[in-house]
């Protein structure tokens, strides 16, 4: 078996895919470059992202499968479950190696894979745009945190560009610690240092604006008032809203 290491991005993943066609190898194990342990027994490939060997997988997908099919392979690749380079890459040599559309052949592992997975990472991107709390701090800044089970910061950046295009934004995931910043003309990934008063940029009320907990009362009495009490369904309500998320809600806080 040849262990393959890479830069841990999507479009260093099709270099990857490329140079298992390249360097016909054949037993692969796929792994990010920070989480690699040497093996006595597999040798080892290290792969470099090459713009030109990207832009040719990716060319030979486009061809193959549908623009909906292509959002899921990446939308997997989000999902960073372990293995899921692996799968991926059998799904592409299924891709290549069939004369036929192979987008809806469930009987095949990595194909069914893939489609649930991305389902899962689609269905977390609605989550996060529905969501997402901002609150103002002092230099004119909405901040907002999050904890999302997948890595979908790059699906949600054009929904918040296009909602708050008149507004400074930044979203932080603090599992994954990098956020995406939007400044008034483009979104772009950041990692964020924060100091010890705001907790690993968990508790900002240290550098928020002083109408900010005014704000919170206002949509707090709001959130109560529309709830009817005898038509509650907590369940149903956890359904959509699972408790994991309250954290961050200022609806689900009291002073």
């Amino acid at each position: 078996m040849t262990a393959i290491t890479y830069d841990g991005t999507f479009e260093g993943w099709l270099t990857v895919v490329f140079e298992v066609y390249e360097y016909k190898f054949g037993d692969v194990e796929i792994c990010k470059k920070d989480r690699f342990q040497a093996n006595v027994f597999n040798k080892h490939h290290e792969s470099y992202f090459d713009q030109q060997k990207t832009t040719r997988v990716w060319k030979g997908l486009t061809q193959k499968i549908s623009a909906p099919a292509l959002s899921g392979l990446y939308q997997a690749f989000l999902s960073e479950e372990k293995g899921i380079e692996n799968v991926l890459l059998r799904y592409v040599q299924h891709v290549f190696g069939s004369k036929q559309s192979i987008e809806r052949d469930y009987s095949n592992a990595a194909v069914l894979t893939v489609v649930q997975t991305a389902k899962k990472v689609y269905r977390e991107k609605h989550r996060m745009e529905a969501f997402v709390r901002f609150q103002l701090t002092a230099d004119n800044l909405y901040y907002a945190i999050c904890q999302p089970d997948f890595n979908v910061l790059p699906l949600i950046q054009k929904h918040f560009k296009d909602r708050y295009a008149d507004q400074r934004w930044l979203i932080y995931d603090s599992s994954r610690n990098y956020g995406i910043y939007y400044n008034l003309s483009v979104v772009e990934n950041v990692i964020v240092s924060f100091n010890e008063q705001t907790s690993k940029g968990k508790n900002i009320e240290v550098i928020t604006d002083e109408k900010e907990e005014l704000y919170q009362r206002l949509w707090q009495q709001y959130f109560s008032s529309v709830n009817i009490a005898a038509r509650r369904n907590t369940k149903l309500h956890i359904q959509h809203m699972p408790k994991r998320y309250w954290k961050f809600l200022p609806e689900k806080q009291s002073f």
